[in-house]
Formats: structure tokens, sequence, C-alpha cells
């Protein structure tokens, strides 16, 4: 059976409810067509590119599929007849990734660095280094009488 990569874009208005049964409903397509669900990941809610079907925003759901070509044509054609469904991609691949994705792994990277690499920013302001104080706002005014 071949390996294949499968992520469909679900409306911005599902909620995380719904888009998990969207999910569920595309494991038992697989499921009941002798494919296999090798892993399920839900990247969240994010913004597009541009807008789809008056949609700025979309659920992204991936799917790592293990099954014949015949699974993967019904599972597209099930999918084109949703309204809840506004995109999908699948991607034949020679081995599925060991771990989380590359979108996955990227989410955690950036919960976990909030603001690492930006020096000083934020605490202290009136540190202006060697540039002095500006005129405007430090000085007195100078036709204040």
């Amino acid at each position: 059976m071949a390996l294949y990569e499968h992520v469909f874009l679900a409306r911005q208005d599902l909620a995380q409810a719904q888009v998990d049964a969207l999910a569920e409903n595309a494991t038992q397509i697989v499921e009941g067509l002798g494919g296999k669900i090798v892993k399920t990941e839900t990247w969240g809610l994010r913004s597009l590119a541009y807008r789809i079907a008056k949609n700025r925003k979309a659920h992204y759901v991936m799917l790592e599929i293990d099954g014949p070509a015949a699974t993967i044509q019904e599972l597209e054609r099930q999918l084109a007849i949703n309204e809840d469904i506004i995109r999908y991609m699948t991607v034949r691949v020679d081995e599925h990734e060991a771990g989380p994705s590359a979108m996955m792994r990227r989410n955690e990277r950036d919960r976990g660095d909030r603001g690492g690499d930006r020096g000083g920013r934020g605490g202290d302001r009136g540190d202006r280094g060697d540039r002095g104080p500006r005129r405007d706002r430090d000085e007195a005014p100078r036709d204040a009488a």
C-alpha cells in the first residue's frame, strides 16, 4: 500500500468539535476501504494567505494515510461534496515523518520562546543608549516665557 499525507481546510465558523467530527468521518472512510490512518494532527485555526469562499481563516487538519489509491479517490470525492471543507490536498510520500510534523514543531517552538532574541525590549523604555536625550521631549521648552 502507498503512503499519503492529506491536509484539509475546514470553514472558520465551525466549532472544534465539528472539525474533529470531520476528521473522524475521513478516518471512517479510509478504514472502511482498507486503508489505515497512521496519524492525525489538528493544526488549529490559522489565517489564510488569501480569501477562499469568503473565509479569511480555516481549521487545518493533517492525516497520514497508509492505503490504496482507490481509498484516496473516494476520500477526495467525499470531501469535494462536503460544504464544510473549503480545500484539500493529498500528496504521496515515500515515508511518513517520525514524531510531530513541521507545523507542530513550529508551534511548540513559538510557544516556548516568546521574545527570546529581542534583547532588552519592553522593560526599560527610558534607556536610549549612547544617543542622548530627545530634544523635543526631554529638554525644557525654549520659549516658555
